[in-house]
């Protein structure tokens, strides 16, 4: 589904070039939930934004389901993002003028589909990950927990084919992150729907099936979970 094929990733930093992605190779199939894990600054988020075409690489190739990311056009990219990969950050990303319904019919609604089919939609997403009650209030009146349940919810309203996930439960506390953690393990579907989560937290990175270490821009390890966190 994903194929990061020995991708760089450099910045300009006025007299300083970063090499953030230092040529990297490495697949996600369908069903799996692969997270990525390194210490801060080592790529790794950067690596995120390449495989969901939120950047394109210096040298190298971003494949998406056999689309060559670099070859899109920006409005092909941006539609890629908006009906085929679901995105979940840190800051939940939810604005604040709208109802947590309207937040996660957003991008239905920047589609075109009509607001009544998009509410809908969003209220079984939402009712999905058990805040259907909440479709009514603002984000400023839920907890960090439900507003990233919200996140989650609009990052599926879409049925995408992958979600990706940045430090998701860096804002959470313990048992609010395993929560949302235990929801994220149930989004991979076989064959189909994958999952990529970057995490600096090897509790977290336990609950994916394959776990990716990332240090200074090189992969260090890429291997399976062998003692899987208990999702339920």
């Amino acid at each position: 589904m994903i194929e990061l094929i020995d991708v760089t990733k450099t910045y300009d930093q006025g007299r300083r070039v970063v090499n953030a992605v230092r040529g990297v190779s490495m697949t996600v199939a369908g069903g799996e939930f692969v997270t990525i894990m390194g210490p801060s600054g080592s790529g790794k988020s950067t690596l995120m934004h390449l495989m969901g075409a939120l950047d394109t690489p210096s040298t190298g190739r971003a494949v998406f389901q056999g689309r060559d990311l670099q070859v899109l056009s920006d409005r092909e990219r941006s539609l890629l993002r908006r009906t085929k990969i679901g995105f979940v950050f840190q800051a939940f990303n939810l604005l604040p003028t709208l109802s947590g319904g309207e937040n996660v019919a957003l991008p239905l609604l920047l589609d075109g589909v009509d607001r009544r089919t998009a509410m809908t939609r969003a209220c079984e997403c939402l009712e999905r990950v058990g805040l259907a009650h909440r479709a009514d209030h603002f984000p400023e009146e839920m907890s960090g927990g439900e507003m990233q349940r919200v996140a989650v919810a609009r990052a599926l309203v879409s049925d995408p084919e992958a979600v990706l996930c940045d430090e998701p439960t860096g804002n959470l506390d313990t048992a609010t992150s395993r929560e949302i953690l235990g929801l994220l393990a149930e989004l991979p579907e076989p064959g189909r729907r994958a999952v990529v989560m970057v995490t600096h937290d090897p509790t977290a990175a336990a609950f994916g099936t394959r776990l990716v270490k990332i240090r200074d821009g090189l992969i260090e390890s890429d291997e399976p979970v062998r003692e899987r966190a208990l999702v339920g």
